[in-house]
């Protein structure tokens, strides 16, 4: 079944046909994840300082009926963003008629399609530059869940190129890091549903110092959005108590080789030291 586009990706794609009051409210819907959106059109008119038909118009701009339509679309779309664990692992558990291992294998390449379907191309482009950039001081960061797919990435691309720092999980650390942050820095974060306030405000700070931020989120998209300079967003829902982060690796490993294509020149000499290093320690049988 085709899946209906997001509110906040129809209210970007339709900016440019919005009145003044139009787009007013729809930067209120966005500030707060449509939270807003669930209560009355007399009050959300009154929040946004818009009138109710304007309300109404910009309902049927995104190709809904009207207020009480796109309502219900978001009331559905924050349920899904705040759903917990448990809810998931009750909902897995009710849908018994395949194996867990065809199941989860048939919603991850779901997930890795639907990614790829949205994919901004040209902002995958403009990261890539980006993380290609000698002069640029790389930080990188996940959150509980995606700290994996911080290190993952951590891992390739401090072999590829210099100036690549993980930042230490503990925030306590943070403020020393964010010393070092300026306008020649980018930080790398993954924050996925539940989002995490501590990562929020380690982006909001490093904006405040200069550094531009890449974000890899979820569908949903994290608050960090708002103060994101370029966004990844992946699919994540699999039949788990769990999101899976399968599609962010996706696109991490599709950056780490285009990256490595930028950088081949100088990350050729890098790998040939670091191969010799190996040799010298000895770490591995085959050295």
């Amino acid at each position: 079944m085709e899946r209906r586009p997001l509110i906040r990706d129809l209210l970007k794609e339709r900016q440019a046909e919005l009145t003044a009051s139009e787009r007013k409210l729809s930067a209120v819907l966005e500030a707060d994840g449509l939270v807003t959106g669930l209560q009355s059109i007399t009050r959300l008119a009154e929040i946004a300082e818009v009138s109710t038909p304007t309300v109404i118009r910009l309902a049927r701009k995104l190709g809904f009926e009207g207020f009480p339509d796109l309502q219900n679309a978001m009331r559905e779309e924050v349920a899904a963003r705040i759903k917990q664990p448990l809810a998931k692992f009750q909902a897995a558990r009710q849908d018994a008629r395949d194996h867990i291992v065809s199941r989860f294998a048939e919603a991850v390449s779901d997930n890795i399609n639907r990614t790829l379907d949205r994919l901004d191309l040209a902002e995958f482009d403009r990261i890539a530059a980006l993380l290609s950039d000698p002069n640029r001081r790389l930080h990188l960061l996940g959150g509980r869940i995606t700290r994996s797919n911080a290190h993952y990435f951590f891992n390739h691309l401090q072999i590829i190129r210099s100036q690549v720092t993980l930042l230490d999980s503990s925030p306590s650390a943070w403020p020393q890091a964010l010393l070092d942050m300026d306008a020649q820095s980018t930080l790398v974060i993954f924050d996925i549903r539940r989002y995490e306030r501590e990562l929020e405000k380690l982006s909001t700070l490093a904006v405040q110092q200069g550094a531009n931020i890449v974000l890899f989120t979820d569908a949903w998209g994290s608050p960090i959005e708002r103060c994101a300079t370029h966004t990844l967003r992946a699919m994540v829902e699999v039949p788990s108590a769990w999101d899976s982060t399968l599609a962010i690796s996706f696109l991490v490993e599709a950056l780490v080789a285009e990256v490595q294509t930028r950088c081949s020149a100088s990350s050729a000499e890098r790998i040939a030291t670091l191969e010799e290093m190996i040799g010298e320690s000895r770490i591995f049988r085959g050295a």
